[in-house]
């Protein structure tokens, strides 16, 4: 349940909501694992996205791009796993047009309403004879039950595969969001390293869409982090079909803060595995920053604090180190009074306002061996908060990016 109204946690991923059909094989990009996924709304689907803010931008980002100039709807994505194709020139350009007509022609659909996701290592070329194949062969596979593979075919370095979808009702009308991610590593906002791909049954315009999409990321995806390091690749998509047959969603409705609400707690719970996932984790940690004058000095302090190695790796050896918190705090660029700080980890009170150290090691050392750890962080300047989700730092983080290529 959401707190602001009845929402049910259902099965389906992408294809939970009516109208959606997906499925992922094995094309030969990687070297085992699936490596092609595809989502087909059985009609064309008003369509938004927000993407890496990162220059270099990888082909299917500009290839995207396009497509939303030249059309308001969608009906099918494909995403490759296995190569970025990023930095890959007027060839990887191409290679993503390709792959463009090739699912258009294989599905029977206009050019302009495919869009396209690639994953991997950056400068290599994609495979084209097995995309193609790959495409031929799964156009002809996707059903409601394809959601698993599809979720497990856009994975790199991903240990398990994220997939969620919730039901709620608007008016008389049940309506389903679902959706899947893909991350684990080269994850800083704005966004992460990370493809996100939702779905929905409810009718909205696409700039209605647009703008839950955008204020649903900056609450999401642009409030996680694993290395501090930003992708070439990140996208979030989401494709609205309309077959709830709901009363459509207007801007400044109780039904657009109630579609806003859904949306929202489905792409923090893919944000939260991601984080959870994140390479060589061993524990998801929540910033909390309450007391703040406005919502962005609160998420701008959470930021800093989440994206500081130093608190990330005092937290992976359980160590109560409040000061290296209070010092991310104070390197953030916000206006507070350092005096007035409060700190807990979890339910363990550590830091009163002048520097009045409360801190019992054992019960702090206690909570920071959970693999849920919270940290809460009071400025006493306001009445705003903010959340960021991190996760350790650990030796394993080394080793997986030391041998990424190989």
């Amino acid at each position: 349940m959401n707190e602001f109204f009845a929402l049910n946690e259902c099965v389906g991923g992408v294809t939970a909501p009516q109208g959606f059909v997906a499925g992922g094989i094995y094309c030969g990009v990687r070297k085992a694992k699936k490596d092609l996924a595809m989502i087909r709304s059985t009609i064309p689907a008003n369509v938004a996205a927000v993407f890496t803010l990162n220059k270099t931008q990888a082909a299917p980002i500009l290839v995207d791009k396009h497509q939303l100039q030249q059309s308001q709807t969608c009906s099918a994505v494909v995403v490759n796993s296995g190569s970025a194709n990023a930095c890959t020139g007027e060839r990887g350009l191409n290679d993503a047009w390709e792959t463009v007509d090739v699912s258009a022609r294989a599905l029977g659909i206009p050019r302009e309403q495919v869009m396209v996701a690639s994953t991997g290592v950056i400068g290599q070329y994609l495979p084209m004879e097995k995309i193609v194949a790959g495409i031929e062969q799964l156009s002809g596979q996707l059903t409601r039950e394809g959601d698993k593979d599809a979720a497990e075919a856009i994975m790199t370095t991903d240990t398990y595969s994220k997939e969620v979808a919730v039901q709620f009702t608007i008016g008389s009308s049940v309506v389903t969001i679902g959706g899947m991610a893909k991350g684990s590593g080269m994850i800083a906002p704005n966004m992460a390293t990370m493809l996100a791909f939702l779905t929905t049954d409810a009718a909205l315009t696409r700039q209605v869409l647009q703008k839950a999409l955008s204020r649903a990321n900056n609450r999401s995806f642009n409030r996680i982090t694993v290395d501090g390091d930003m992708s070439t690749n990140d996208m979030a998509l989401i494709l609205a079909n309309g077959l709830a047959q709901n009363k459509p969603i207007n801007d400044h409705t109780e039904e657009f803060q109630l579609f806003s609400s859904a949306l929202e707690y489905v792409m923090i719970k893919l944000a939260k595995m991601i984080v959870r996932d994140g390479e060589g984790a061993t524990k998801l940690i929540e910033v909390l920053v309450t007391g703040a004058g406005s919502e962005e000095q609160a998420a701008q302090a959470a930021r800093a604090v989440a994206n500081s190695n130093l608190v990330k790796t005092a937290i992976h050896g359980a160590d109560a180190n409040w000061g290296r918190i209070l010092a991310a705090v104070g390197s953030s660029g916000i206006d507070f009074n350092p005096d007035a700080v409060e700190i807990s980890i979890g339910n363990v009170p550590v830091l009163k306002k002048n520097y009045e150290i409360v801190l019992d090691e054992e019960k702090a050392r206690n909570a920071l061996l959970q693999e849920n750890v919270i940290l809460t962080i009071n400025l006493h300047q306001g009445q705003h908060s903010a959340r960021f989700w991190t996760c350790d730092l650990t030796k394993e983080y080394i080793h997986i990016n030391a041998s990424y290529r190989s």
